[in-house]
């Protein structure tokens, strides 16, 4: 079998599939999407992570993108098949490759998606069902997105080709995804203040971390933060009671970002060479934040013989990373400028006050070495009370990570026959990330390091390391039965080894001497470091036919049988089988008149997943050392040694037509999953000394439709019109756990809401405490007039009806110009922000009329059903609003949104400008990214901007950053 030349991928309808062998599209049984290289990048500016440049381009694939600085972007294809959760195999020319979520102490350090260089990708293809990952076997549970790199093409000549592109793009905050703040009334718990300064004026509240307090008047005189700070113009004086000129969203600054990329190639029959360079710079929302990028990657394909052929590639990242913005609830920045504020501080004064009060010359224990705070204990004491300074929590307290990674794969294949080709192939991925988290003398106590104490200074220490290695050998073949009847497919076998190896260690007790973040400057002894080492390896087999009669009817078959070295003997040994077909109804019918083509097709599948390393016995973790004996933590659950894979099968039928020479297509694809054998930790009673057992239970069913929709209205030789419409919808159901067990908790948030796996509802069910209702009127309590709560109730789901985009593509000569429309539908979350905020009177809506002035009565009745006539005191601490009166069932928000995600200009200058130049292809574009929240339900944040990856994906919307409105100038010149 000849090896594919340069010029194979770009054979209209051929796409790559699973383990990188390349199909006719048209033969294939199952659905899948391809996206070029060009509808990826080019119609945006850079986000640093090709996952999230996926965002309604595909139909079924639902993309999360946090708004952390430098974060995650997760990706969910066809609904949550697992009960713990989950992400699509991610595949680089026929080579599985890392995409590990990772998280430490609220800091999210992104997904490993983000170290591939997208200057390097020729195209993406999703393979959404079980029929298309079934060759992955058990890593193909949640679909595969298989990354097909370039080949050097140089120039016509045979000469190298240089192409160099540089872009700059600069974010400005969408202002409704930050909260409005009202500017009526200032720092307390109630209309009143404190205490008096001995002059009988009066001191603000400082101790309160809300805006509940006394109404703004000009004419009054108060001894605020600043008064206390000895470089402060307003040392000892008192200010004017008015509200911030510069709240909290002027902390802030515009994120901005540079990347230069140089590319030198060439390529001719046989061989060809490519080598790319891309920087990325970029500064973030928070100040002192900042990433620097380097990657670099080649790859050479070379023909040794004329039988014997070969291509390497490798691409090495080296990322640094400073000032990562903390995530949740405690010690995040922003979340205190969501829920706890006081309306009268100016941030612009807390900036002034940190660089003044940093100075050697004057940082001492007296000024908290430079963290002045405008939440000091009292007004004797400037120790932080529950809020740092922000410009010293940026500054000092900043997050450090590096990272280094490596993807390398070398390939050789042989013609042994003009029917029979052997392919080996050996590649390695490998991450390591080392990263620092600081906690400066001065500063707020909190929970810190190993042993998780109240500390008032520290420093903490993560490295992983992280590698996958494959070894592939495998034949092609290629027989015509006849000669309208061919068979078609691959025997082959894989080596998988992974290993693992993480440490964490601390400080305790606080630094020794400030400033010097190292292990060595701890006030007490550190506890035993926290360190894990795995090592796992699965062997494989699999063997396809593919059966091609007439150009008409397409016939596949798959069967993989894989082995797992975190399974027991005797359940470590199971298969993976496949079935597809396809008929093309155009030729049969002769329709190419009109419909030039048509395809019925239909499969079925079954993949799985195995176990995480250590679940099969007992393993115990090093807590120290007493009187010279060796101390171990508890075993806290209980493990199985019978464990067996996961497994997933699933049904699909669809139809793909296209009609007046492909001006119109349509694809549909409707599917029915059905997961059982989970692998999951159950909790248990903890009389048996556990408080969880790894268990097989539970079944999660999924079924969906997708469409995809290709219009091409206006085609002419000098203007084209494209349209592309994607939508999907996923019905989503826990039809079982284990008997006796009705409710899986996945994960927990503030005011007691919780994510569930919950028995006949779809995963992600939000539980916690909403409304009483009598009659369908909330019931108030009569002993306290505000609303009786009633507990684990189902407040919501996470799970979206649908998902959708919508892209216009313009081109008129030269110019072209796109955008991209990004919808959801439906996907519930909770505001932690909203439930807290309101109730700390911050937000607009407490400040509305004569709503503070007033008793109020809160709508409802009394438990006998008579209407509420209980007021509550214009004084009481949170008044009739947020989580002191409401229950968080209050606070749940439908997710949907639309929003104009991509939008670009481009001109490519004719060649007549560029004749005389060594130049001979120039193009420049104005790109935008997330330029309008068209429609959106939850207040003052982005539907989108959760937590980080994995479960902290869904439905928790809490102290996220601010959306940014992203727009650049991308231009490149190819030589």
């Amino acid at each position: 079998m000849k090896n594919d030349t340069v010029r194979t991928k770009e054979i209209e309808g051929v796409v790559v599939t699973a383990l990188g062998i390349k199909r006719e599209k048209k033969s294939l049984g199952y659905a899948s999407q391809e996206i070029k290289a060009s509808a990826l990048s080019d119609g945006t500016t850079n986000t640093g992570n090709i996952a999230s440049q996926l965002s309604g381009k595909v139909a079924g694939l639902n993309v999360t993108t946090s708004n952390n600085f430098g974060g995650s972007s997760n990706l969910l294809i066809r609904g949550i098949k697992s009960l713990s959760g989950g992400n699509p195999l991610i595949v680089i020319d026929g080579s599985p490759v890392n995409n590990t979520y990772t998280q430490e102490k609220n800091v999210d350090y992104g997904n490993a998606l983000s170290d591939i260089n997208q200057e390097d990708i020729e195209s993406i293809n999703v393979l959404k069902g079980a029929a298309a990952s079934a060759l992955y076997g058990e890593r193909g549970l949640n679909g595969v997105i298989v990354i097909t790199t370039k080949n050097g093409k140089g120039k016509e000549d045979g000469s190298w080709g240089v192409t160099f592109s540089s872009s700059m793009q600069v974010g400005f905050i969408d202002k409704s995804t930050f909260p409005e703040y009202q500017t009526r009334y200032g720092a307390g718990y109630s209309q009143k203040f404190g205490t008096q300064a001995a002059d009988g004026v009066n001191n603000t509240n400082f101790g309160a971390d809300a805006s509940w307090g006394p109404k703004f008047d000009p004419n009054l005189l108060v001894y605020q933060w600043d008064s206390f700070d000895p470089t402060s113009p307003n040392y000892r004086k008192a200010t004017p009671w008015v509200a911030a000129k510069n709240g909290p969203i002027e902390f802030f600054e515009n994120p901005t970002t540079f990347t230069n990329t140089i590319t030198l190639e060439k390529g001719q029959k046989g061989k060809n060479i490519s080598f790319t360079y891309d920087n990325m710079m970029s500064d973030g929302l928070m100040p002192n934040s900042h990433i620097n990028k380097n990657n670099f990657s080649l790859k050479i394909n070379y023909d040794l013989t004329p039988k014997l052929h070969s291509s390497f590639y490798s691409t090495m990242t080296l990322q640094e990373t400073k000032g990562r913005s903390i995530t949740g609830y405690s010690d995040n920045t922003v979340t205190g400028f969501r829920q706890w504020w006081q309306a009268n501080v100016d941030v612009n004064d807390l900036e002034r006050a940190y660089f003044a009060n940093v100075n050697p010359d004057i940082a001492s224990a007296t000024n908290n070495y430079g963290n002045v705070t405008w939440s000091r204990k009292s007004a004797g004491d400037g120790r932080p009370a529950y809020w740092n300074n922000p410009y010293f929590q940026a500054y000092q307290n900043y997050t450090s990570d590096k990272r280094y990674r490596n993807f390398t794969y070398a390939q050789v294949t042989y013609d042994l026959l003009d029917n029979i080709s052997v392919t080996g192939k050996v590649s390695y991925d490998r991450s390591n990330l080392i990263a620092e988290n600081r906690l400066a003398v001065g500063s707020l106590p909190q929970n810190f390091g190993q042993s998780n104490n109240s500390i008032s200074s520290g420093y903490a220490r993560r490295e992983v390391l992280r590698s996958e290695t494959n070894y592939d050998l495998m034949a092609n073949y290629k027989f015509n039965i006849t000669d309208n009847i061919n068979v078609s497919g691959v025997l082959g076998g894989n080596i998988r080894r992974n290993y693992f190896n993480s440490a964490y260690a601390s400080t305790e007790g606080g630094l020794i001497v400030a400033g010097i973040y190292a292990l060595s400057n701890s006030r007490k002894s550190p506890l035993a470091s926290d360190e894990n080492e795995f090592t796992t390896q699965t062997n494989s087999g699999y063997v396809t036919a593919s059966l091609d009669f007439y150009k008409m009817f397409y016939l596949d078959g798959t069967w993989r049988v894989d082995q797992s070295s975190t399974l027991p003997a005797g359940n470590n040994v199971y298969n993976y089988p496949s079935i597809t077909g396809a008929v093309i109804m155009s030729e049969i019918l002769n329709t190419k008149n009109w419909m030039n083509f048509w395809k019925l097709r239909a499969n079925y599948a079954e993949v799985g997943g195995t176990a995480d390393p250590y679940q099969l016995a007992n393993n115990y973790r090093s807590a120290g050392i007493l009187s010279g004996v060796g101390i171990y933590n508890s075993i806290l659950n209980q493990s199985n040694p019978n464990l067996k894979p996961q497994r997933s099968k699933e049904f699909e039928i669809g139809t793909e037509a296209h009609f007046l020479k492909d001006r119109i297509t349509v694809d549909f694809a409707y599917y029915k999953t059905k997961t059982v054998d989970q692998i999951i930790t159950l909790p248990v009673s903890s009389g048996t000394g556990y408080i969880g057992k790894v268990i097989n239970a539970g079944r999660i069913d999924n079924t969906g439709y997708e469409v995809q929709l290709g219009l091409v209205p206006i085609k002419s030789k000098d203007f084209t019109l494209n349209i592309d419409v994607n939508w999907s919808t996923n019905k989503n159901q826990v039809v079982s756990l284990y008997p006796g067990i009705t409710n899986l908790l996945l994960n927990s948030f503030q005011g007691g809401v919780s994510l569930n796996a919950r028995v006949g509802e779809a995963w992600g069910t939000l539980v916690g405490s909403d409304y009483t209702y009598l009659n369908g009127e909330k019931v108030i309590n009569p002993n306290t007039g505000k609303y009786l709560q009633n507990s684990n109730q189902i407040l919501g789901n996470t799970t979206p009806d649908w998902i959708g985009g919508i892209r216009n593509s313009i081109k008129y000569k030269g110019f072209s110009l796109s955008f991209l429309i990004d919808m959801r539908k439906g996907g519930d979350i909770f505001s932690t922000d909203m439930y807290y905020g309101l109730s700390s009177g911050l937000y607009k809506e407490t400040a509305i009329g004569d709503y503070r002035d007033k008793n109020v009565v809160l709508q409802g009745v009394l438990p006998n059903g008579l209407p509420n006539t209980i007021a509550l005191s214009q004084f009481d601490n949170g008044h009739s609003t947020g989580y002191k009166t409401q229950p968080p069932g209050e606070f749940i928000y439908d997710g949907s949104f639309v929003k104009l995600r991509e939008a670009s200009i481009g001109y490519m200058l004719p060649k007549s400008v560029l004749a005389g130049t060594k130049i001979y292809d120039a193009k420049i574009s104005i790109v935008g990214r997330n330029l309008w929240i068209i429609h959106k339900n939850l207040p003052y944040a982005d539907p989108e901007a959760v937590v980080g990856g994995g479960l902290n994906s869904y439905g928790w919307s809490i102290g996220s950053m601010p959306t940014t409105r992203d727009l650049g100038v991308n231009v490149t010149f190819k030589f």
